[in-house]
């Protein structure tokens, strides 16, 4: 987690980057902005606002040696030569430009800042962030036309209140390389951010580890469960999975096995697709880590709870009630009607 008390930004520019695709073509400026003090605190604050409350944090990779990584080494050179900053500016937007592969990666501006000042675990560091805005609003903007009446017109801007796309890469480095944070809004084409234009993977901390894991039970949970033991199975297995993370500190595979399963055959179905999907994704499913509580909150939002049905009637599980769903829903098939049923007890509305 980085904090903003003391940061400034120093150095910011701004680009236009097409899209290869549809063989369009940069747009690059020769100076930097000029801020006046009411842009520069707006501006600051939304670039910087996304990264308050990140705690996973993401490393330079590459499949050969990560000194080939682009984003890596344009950083380094800023870093190590704040002069060149305008000319690597244009490096990154290049980069960011190769990437664009399909018609689907939108064209947008590109803002390249330079940060000093920020605090990442309380030790100040430099850093460069780059963001991407690909969608703008409309706005009115109001004049004073030839008659001397007041009219409007409608504009398009930036809209100030979330970034689309944007990184920092901190002049921070430990056992794993450089500290890198990254947000994306709009992550229509996850590989094309983080992996290709970016190049990083998730630290190895527990952060990784516990959303490796639940997104693990939930990708079984959809690929598994639901088709083969219904969505009310579905459910009952996230719940548990939710409430065994609440109620343990770390995780111990065999321990988290032996508490949501009860039989073998279940237990073998999760340690096989375990290993599918560790090949699949080319990642590693620890087998023993610490509970991230802040990963665990935000992801089990994520967790798909809601059985929807085609009498348009959908039925919400709540994942931090693990046992509602097994002790207050029913299901069965009524022999007249030749219809499924779900039956729900309960005391009162609410």
């Amino acid at each position: 987690m980085i904090k903003k008390t003391r940061a400034e930004i120093t150095k910011c520019i701004l680009h236009k980057v097409a899209n290869k695709y549809n063989s369009g073509q940069n747009v690059f400026s020769e100076e930097l902005i000029r801020f006046d003090a009411e842009t520069y605190d707006l501006m600051k604050n939304f670039l910087l606002k996304p990264f308050g409350n990140l705690t996973q944090s993401y490393r330079f990779s590459h499949h050969a040696d990560v000194r080939l990584n682009e984003m890596n080494n344009y950083a380094s050179e800023i870093f190590t030569n704040e002069e060149s900053f305008i000319e690597f500016s244009k490096n990154i937007v290049n980069h960011l430009y190769e990437q664009s592969n399909s018609a689907q990666i939108k064209t947008g501006d590109v803002i390249v800042v330079f940060i000093e000042g920020l605090e990442y675990k309380d030790v100040l560091t430099e850093a460069v962030g780059v963001f991407k805005i690909e969608n703008k609003v409309d706005f009115f903007q109001t004049y004073l036309d030839d008659n001397e009446s007041w009219d409007v017109v409608v504009q398009q801007g930036i809209s100030t209140k979330k970034i689309d796309k944007g990184c920092l890469i901190l002049n921070t480095t430990d056992t794993e390389g450089t500290v890198v944070f990254s947000v994306d809004n709009n992550n229509y084409d996850a590989q094309y951010w983080i992996k290709n234009f970016l190049g990083v993977k998730l630290a190895d901390d527990y952060n990784s580890h516990t959303q490796n894991y639940l997104e693990l039970c939930s990708s079984f949970s959809e690929e598994v469960i639901k088709p083969e033991f219904g969505k009310h199975e579905q459910g009952n297995f996230l719940a548990n999975t939710v409430d065994y993370f609440k109620e343990h500190e770390s995780v111990d595979y065999h321990n988290f096995k032996d508490e949501i399963f009860e039989e073998e055959k279940h237990k073998d179905l999760f340690e096989d697709y375990k290993k599918h999907y560790e090949t699949l994704n080319d990642v590693l499913i620890r087998n023993n880590f610490d509970v991230s509580g802040v990963v665990l909150k935000k992801e089990k939002s994520r967790l798909k709870t809601e059985i929807k049905l085609d009498t348009n009637i959908s039925i919400k599980l709540d994942v931090d009630a693990p046992d509602a769903a097994s002790e207050y829903l029913e299901r069965g098939y009524d022999e007249e009607k030749k219809m499924k049923y779900y039956k729900v007890y309960f005391n009162e509305e609410k």
